[in-house]
């Protein structure tokens, strides 16, 4: 789509132009919060009095969000997105000016300090445009409605968006950071074009909409979605992989989790030896990079180079959440220790600089301190030579890749040149004693740089990406065996239903000093839903499935399209002023709020056995198929969900008879020849029961449990299922063998003939059963599980 032409309009004297002015009761209530701020308060403005007050307030100092607030002293006659600001365009026929952003983009508070801070460029602003600013995090079906349509346009996007839009809110121009000199410029095109070409610009606008229409619609034709549609998204993938850095594309490069979660699916349920390989050099590549927080753990948003290490440094509660899960699951499939560091540091991080007094999670901590990004986790050498002895700054120059001219504005961002076990092979050094002067030099780095001024921490708590954490910790729970991840996941959990929650189910998106504020959206209640039935898997605790349907429910009844399917971002608001309501189904920076729901729609119709939850994930995977079949590598968390739908779960906790039966590993012993005790627990619910493993009645089938055919390196050699009851049921005339309620079969396993070269550590065990009541015996069942065996 061509651009338009737009000429430059004369020169601007802002001296001339209106001020900021409010009516009479809003500007009193203005004052009076402002006042209400407190002595402390410290407005982000340089427009400032002789007495330090702001000369400049607006309407957003009204907001309950860290961004808004940030811009509440611009000069900018901001409003908030809603009826009032598009009522004013449309009454003075002025074009709105959106600008989109989160509290912790670097790029965001540089046009704030730049431009909108600017008295020249916000009395223009003020006297052509209604401007409205946006909180991302608080309203992702605007950012994501304005950004397809930024997308549609340039190619591409990012934040700060700053976009152009109709009094009716559709879009005719958009871009993302602009220095100065060129924003006013832009303005003053923006404002002859629409004063001379408006009926061209109305047109445009209009293409503009239809197009987000049908990119973010669910109108297009249904496929089925086989086996080769998962094949052709891995070529997709493994076209886009760095086979030098790991990860995919180029600079700037992101972690794509998204990705990962799909290659950790395929690689355990086709024992996928090439998607491993992918997904360990990535995982390891990050570890050694600067996106990795070398001291303080966790992970920053992304890298700015194709290497892993020059970071954009701010941190985001859901890169740790995602990253931490995905470096669990490396641990327990491979045995690497280096890995289970990388995620225990990172909850660590979590756990000092993100959890909240009340147990929830704040959403992120900003990549700059005192108006320099980064300068909170850069070094030098001197100051590393100040704070350690001789031998412990030489320690860490090595091994931190430092140098005198350094890899970031002449100072150093810390990475490891070299793996730790590399290292530790060069010195001649065995790696737990590199490990304990690592953590040592590390302990010692970590508290200078804790005197330092830290980057300002995003406090609102967010479910989605909270739950996204809570998935994370539970999974680690058992991985790490420490319960400290457990009472993390669980407080989490509980401050959200207690706190972000009303008495019909209804979720709240946001908690902030103590309030609640803009309905949850469709993702809220997804991420939440999966996090509950995760805590179920681990503790076998009903209460959380019971929670989980509760959630899903109402998600289904505010979010459900009933006539095209999937899912809308948002519950139907007659009052929002948006072109369209959007559904998010591409796995980008996130899995999408539908890709999760299909996930947790599947997953309760194996807990529950209600075919209510499996019609509307065949709708959802269904609603979805025209677009996954064109691109199927933009749909990577969705295909994971689509293959647990249609084939099986691939992990260590599965489910029979419709959720009567739930087998899992308890626990495994190594011996030390190298062969291991595996312990499976059975729970079987009340009035249920499975045949045992030597029937009585030729007719049923008996439980049985072997290796699958195609792994020929683990043998069992010993199993000790328990003392069956004996008891003769309505159904049948004759005894009966069978078990009942809680119980555990002890496995030995054999090592001999184990492919020593082998990644995936996994055991494919198949286990035949057939559950019964008292009145009917359900249809022979087979499950498999996935039994890692990396972190014995």
């Amino acid at each position: 789509m061509a651009l338009l032409l737009f000429c430059m309009s004369p020169a601007v004297n802002a001296e001339n132009l209106p001020a900021i002015t409010h009516e009479d009761r809003l500007q009193s209530e203005i004052q009076t919060t402002l006042h209400g701020k407190g002595s402390d308060y410290r407005p982000r403005t340089q427009h400032l009095d002789k007495n330090g007050q702001p000369k400049y307030t607006n309407r957003l100092i009204l907001e309950a969000s860290p961004y808004l607030l940030q811009h509440a002293h611009n000069p900018v006659d901001w409003y908030p997105w809603g009826q009032e600001a598009f009522e004013k365009a449309r009454n003075e026929n002025k074009p709105v000016f959106l600008s989109i952003g989160y509290s912790t983009c670097h790029w965001c508070h540089v046009m704030e300090r730049e431009s909108f801070d600017n008295i020249d460029i916000a009395t223009y602003m003020n006297r052509h445009f209604v401007s409205i600013i946006v909180d991302r995090e608080r309203h992702p079906d605007i950012d994501i409605t304005y950004m397809t349509a930024v997308r549609l346009l340039n190619g591409s996007s990012g934040w700060p968006m700053n976009s152009f839009l109709t009094p009716q809110g559709q879009l005719f121009f958009g871009g993302t950071y602009y220095p100065p000199d060129q924003f006013l410029d832009l303005l003053k095109q923006m404002e002859q074009a629409w004063r001379e070409q408006q009926k061209i610009i109305l047109n445009r606008a209009h293409l503009i909409s239809n197009k987000v229409h049908d990119y973010l619609g669910t109108k297009n034709k249904r496929v089925s979605i086989d086996r080769t549609i998962f094949d052709m998204a891995l070529r997709q993938i493994h076209a886009r992989y760095d086979s030098f850095k790991g990860g995919f594309d180029h600079a700037p490069k992101f972690p794509n989790e998204s990705i990962l979660f799909f290659l950790f699916d395929m690689a355990v349920r086709h024992q996928d030896e090439a998607a491993v390989k992918v997904l360990m050099h990535s995982l390891q590549q990050m570890a050694m990079g600067g996106i990795y927080d070398q001291l303080g753990g966790g992970f920053h948003r992304y890298s700015t180079d194709s290497f892993w290490l020059i970071p954009h440094f701010e941190k985001m509660l859901f890169n740790q959440a995602n990253l931490s899960r995905l470096y669990i699951k490396a641990y327990e499939l491979t045995g690497d220790l280096l890995y289970a560091r990388v995620a225990q540091q990172t909850f660590d991080y979590v756990w000092h600089e993100l959890t909240s007094p009340e147990g929830g999670f704040y959403s992120a901590r900003d990549a700059d301190s005192e108006g320099k990004e980064g300068k909170y986790y850069i070094w030098s050498l001197d100051e590393v030579r100040e704070i350690l002895t001789e031998d412990e700054a030489a320690f860490a120059i090595e091994i931190f890749g430092m140098s005198k001219t350094g890899n970031y504005e002449g100072s150093n961002v810390l990475y490891l040149p070299v793996t730790l076990r590399n290292y530790a092979e060069k010195k001649g050094m065995p790696l737990k004693q590199v490990l304990d002067e690592l953590d040592l030099v590390r302990g010692k780095l970590l508290a200078y740089r804790n005197k330092r001024s830290p980057p300002l921490s995003d406090e609102k708590i967010i479910i989605s990406w909270n739950s996204m954490m809570i998935t994370a910790l539970a999974n680690a729970t058992q991985v790490l065996n420490n319960k400290k991840y457990l009472d993390m996941a669980v407080n989490s959990a509980e401050f959200i239903w207690n706190n972000m929650r009303d008495e019909n189910n209804n979720l709240w998106r946001i908690y902030l000093d103590g309030e609640v504020s803009v309905s949850a959206s469709q993702d809220d209640y997804a991420y939440y839903s999966e996090a509950l039935l995760t805590l179920y898997d681990i503790t076998d605790d009903i209460l959380w499935q019971k929670r989980s349907r509760l959630i899903v429910e109402k998600m289904l009844d505010k979010f459900w399209d009933s006539k095209n399917h999937g899912f809308y971002m948002k519950a139907e608001d007659r009052d929002n002023p948006i072109i369209i309501r959007p559904k998010d189904s591409n796995d980008s920076a996130i899995p999408s709020g539908n890709s999760v729901a299909l996930r947790v729609l599947s997953r309760l119709n194996r807990r529950t056995g209600e075919m209510i939850y499996e019609k509307y994930a065949s709708e959802t995977l269904s609603a979805f198929s025209s677009n996954i079949v064109k691109t199927p590598a933009a749909y990577p968390y969705m295909l994971l969900a689509a293959n647990e739908f249609l084939y099986r779960e691939t992990g260590d906790v599965q489910y029979a008879a419709r959720g009567k039966v739930k087998v899992k590993k308890a626990r495994t012993e190594k011996r030390d020849n190298g062969d291991m005790v595996l312990f499976l627990s059975f729970n079987i619910q009340p009035g249920w029961h499975i045949n045992s493993n030597s029937t009585l009645d030729k007719d049923l089938f008996p439980t049985h449990i072997s290796i699958m055919e195609n792994q020929s390196t683990w043998r069992i050699t010993d199993i000790e299922y328990p003392e069956p009851e004996i008891k003769k049921l309505g159904f049948s005339k004759t005894s009966l063998s069978l078990f009942e309620k809680h119980f555990n079969v002890r496995l030995s396993l054999d090592l001999n003939g184990r492919n020593p070269d082998a990644i995936l550590n996994i055991i494919p065990l198949r286990i035949n059963l057939q559950a019964c009541n008292d009145e009917i015996c359900l249809a022979p069942e087979t499950l498999i599980l996935n039994i890692s065996t990396g972190n014995i």
